[in-house]
């Protein structure tokens, strides 16, 4: 391997290691080189089993039940399809009622729509996600942030944050998750989240689950639901034919939300 390589790609590995993912804009600027030069040492360093590529960079090579990636791991990962589940997740949200949006990426990228619907009162255990809502500067907007311990992926869990949803009585949450699957149902690699999930679905009406179709067979150590728990799921036309068939006859309502075809074809 030509040495200049050789060293770019061992910074890009500590770069993945330290922060969880990388993305090939911030790499391009950081070594100084083309777009093309990064994609082919991060072809090269996925070759080698030291990371997985997504769209747009690298993540960290992932696989036991235990791991958490981070919120920056995290946002990388199936973007386009994220977006395009968040419209149709909006879609369900009515002017004036009281919402509760669990920590994570998609429900982050929720939060982003979230914020422009008038009346709104909004729970959330993601100081992320209340950031996002309160940067809209709605004046009839409530947002509500539990206490709790901070985890890897950005989520106030634990006691605090428990106690604080069990006196709350919410028309909707939307929950994001680690895997699904159809035994260990809707998962977190975190168990102290689980709880804390848990409390938030059960603060609801409705329960609407939020994950893109990469969450299919993933399974975390804990559950949080089973699959029939939510009133529905919204996740991507990503989802291969049998779980669709699992999923339809477990949940509520299956919403297939289309994601651009760059999305499903790889696009880099």
């Amino acid at each position: 391997m030509n040495p200049l390589a050789s060293q770019r790609q061992a910074l890009i590995l500590d770069e993945v290691l330290r922060l969880g993912a990388v993305r090939v804009s911030t790499l391009v600027e950081r070594l100084g080189v083309s777009d093309m030069t990064v994609r082919r040492d991060l072809d090269a360093l996925a070759r080698r089993g030291l990371v997985e590529k997504v769209h747009g960079g690298a993540v960290a090579v992932s696989g036991r039940s235990v791991d958490e990636p981070g919120f920056e791991a995290k946002q990388v990962r199936a973007q386009d399809e994220k977006d395009a589940i968040a419209h149709a997740a909006a879609a369900m949200v009515q002017p004036g009622s009281a919402v509760g949006l669990s920590a994570g990426t998609t429900t982050w990228t929720l939060a982003h729509l979230v914020r422009d619907i008038p009346g709104l009162t909004v729970v959330t255990n993601s100081m992320r996600i209340a950031d996002v809502v309160l940067s809209g500067g709605r004046s009839d907007q409530t947002v509500v942030l539990t206490g709790g311990i901070r985890t890897p992926s950005d989520a106030l869990v634990g006691p605090i944050a428990v106690a604080a949803l069990r006196t709350l009585h919410l028309d909707l949450v939307f929950l994001g998750v680690h895997g699904m699957d159809e035994a260990g149902g809707y998962t977190t690699p975190n168990l102290m989240e689980s709880d804390t999930d848990r409390a938030l679905v059960e603060a609801g009406r409705r329960l609407v689950v939020v994950a893109d179709h990469s969450k299919w067979g993933t399974v975390g150590l804990s559950t949080i639901v089973p699959l029939s728990r939510a009133d529905a799921l919204v996740t991507d036309d990503g989802l291969p034919a049998q779980a669709r068939e699992i999923l339809e006859s477990q949940v509520g309502e299956l919403v297939l939300a289309a994601a651009p075809v760059t999305a499903r074809t790889g696009g880099g």
